[in-house]
């Protein structure tokens, strides 16, 4: 498999991907490593976790170099992912013990009843390449942790990230027979599935995710998936802040060039402060350097994949036959690398591909709305349910649109942005079950009910 590229279109390496015997090997070693490392303590097993952390950050320049290599996104933005991630790790290493306990639920003379968390076992992790730190420790950290051995598929696309980690993890004192990598693309993945596994986690496409959800179903063990979103941002009447709602807005738009589940994709602004917000955002476009990722400044790489730009092509050029009026970008950059110019629109409506479908892209469509009741309308018009925001300086009014959301995640006055501390989860089409916060802890576990009666 050749690793390209996205800002040079150069070839970095070439890496030997898995054929069915060499996922088999891998299968039977995690298969004897699991035992052990399930009987291992907690805080044997935090420990190995806790000196990954610290690689994480003490090779966080060459891990941060091999990340933008591959994806493209500009180093700064490689460094601060890498930063995330370790934040999150912190949190399990600090929360985990406390829910992975024994939880004692009642105690009297006769009667105790407790809950257990024990491993699912052997976990499949399919990952994404667009935060391929931040996803992943999402899964294999606290499934580590809570005593599974994991089988880790990394996209073809951050296949070199997916080594870094795994060859992190080992320096740290995780064993290879606790977490292997499955190298290769889709067919590889098609490998995993088949293997009889005690969990599925994937990240990615709704469309890859179905599949995937309909091909384990009979195995009846654990599939949860992180799909994708049409995320919505509303700017509502009251905000005395617009250049900074703007300079927001923006950012939840374009940061790792839009290439993010939560990326803000839909734009609703109410009509008594359109012109004012759209000046402030389109000055705030303006700013954006594209170009080589690796150049102090730079906030926006290439894509890092080359097909997402037919994707955004047609996406502009079918809002623009509707009736869209595009005021920047919108169109591929000439010479080396996948880069692809910011697309604003304006004149959007639901008919409109860049407003129903995901764009995973910097493409924006912006739409005036006459009243909140309006807003809240188009943001629920849609099969995707990750997140949702409201701009406004009344909380009560935020609070009431929010309320109506169907969608696992929502903000009041910021966007496009996770904590450890609370569940990550999607609806409808953007997938099923929960990373993070103390349920993403015990994802990992088989709850197990315990009834001791004293016969005295």
């Amino acid at each position: 498999m050749e690793i390209i590229n996205p800002a040079t279109e150069e070839i970095i390496t070439q890496i030997e991907v898995d054929d069915q015997n060499q996922i088999f090997h891998k299968f039977d070693l995690l298969q004897r490593g699991f035992i052990e490392w399930s009987n291992k303590s907690i805080q044997e097993r935090i420990s190995c976790i806790r000196k990954f952390h610290q690689l994480l950050i003490d090779e966080i320049e060459s891990s941060a170099d091999i990340l933008t290599n591959e994806v493209g996104k500009p180093l700064a933005q490689s460094r601060s992912e890498i930063i995330g991630a370790s934040q999150r790790i912190q949190f399990f290493i600090d929360k985990s013990p406390q829910y992975l306990e024994d939880e004692w639920v009642h105690r009297s003379a006769r009667l105790n009843e407790k809950i257990s968390y024990e491993p699912l076992g052997i976990v499949a992790n399919i990952s994404a390449w667009n935060y391929p730190y931040l996803v992943g420790v999402n899964v294999f950290i606290p499934a580590l942790i809570a005593g599974n051995a994991v089988f880790y598929k990394p996209s073809e696309y951050s296949l070199l990230t997916g080594l870094n980690i795994q060859k992190l993890l080992f320096k740290a004192g995780v064993s290879e027979n606790v977490f292997q990598v499955a190298r290769g693309g889709a067919d590889v993945g098609e490998l995993l599935l088949d293997l009889p596994l005690d969990g599925y986690f994937f990240t990615g496409s709704n469309a890859t995710g179905k599949y995937i959800y309909q091909k384990v179903a009979s195995k009846m063990v654990p599939c949860q998936l992180e799909l994708g979103g049409k995320d919505p941002l509303y700017v509502a009447e009251h905000n005395k802040d617009l250049k900074k709602v703007a300079q927001a807005a923006a950012d939840g738009v374009f940061y790792n060039n839009g290439q993010s589940c939560c990326a803000v994709e839909r734009l609703y602004v109410h009509r008594n402060v359109y012109d004012h917000f759209l000046k402030e955002f389109l000055n705030e476009v303006d700013k954006i350097e594209m170009g080589d990722p690796k150049k102090p400044g730079v906030n926006l790489g290439p894509l890092t994949r080359p097909q997402q730009m037919d994707v955004l092509d047609l996406q502009v050029k079918d809002a623009i036959a509707k009736g869209a009026q595009l005021l920047k970008g919108g169109h591929r950059v000439s010479g080396t690398g996948y880069f692809f110019q910011p697309a604003v629109l304006v004149d959007v409506n639901h008919s409109m591909s860049v407003m129903k479908d995901e764009s995973f892209g910097p493409v924006i469509g912006i739409q005036k709305v006459k009243n909140d009741q309006e807003a809240v309308e188009l943001m629920k018009d849609t099969k995707y349910g990750l997140t949702a925001s409201v701009y406004t300086d009344h909380q009560d009014i935020a609070e009431k649109i929010l309320r109506s959301m169907d969608t696992g995640t929502v903000y009041w006055n910021c966007c496009d942005r996770v904590s450890a501390r609370l569940p990550w989860s999607g609806r409808n089409h953007s997938g099923i079950g929960i990373t993070l916060s103390h349920i993403g802890i015990r994802t990992f576990t088989h709850p197990k009910a315990y009834h001791l009666q004293n016969p005295k």
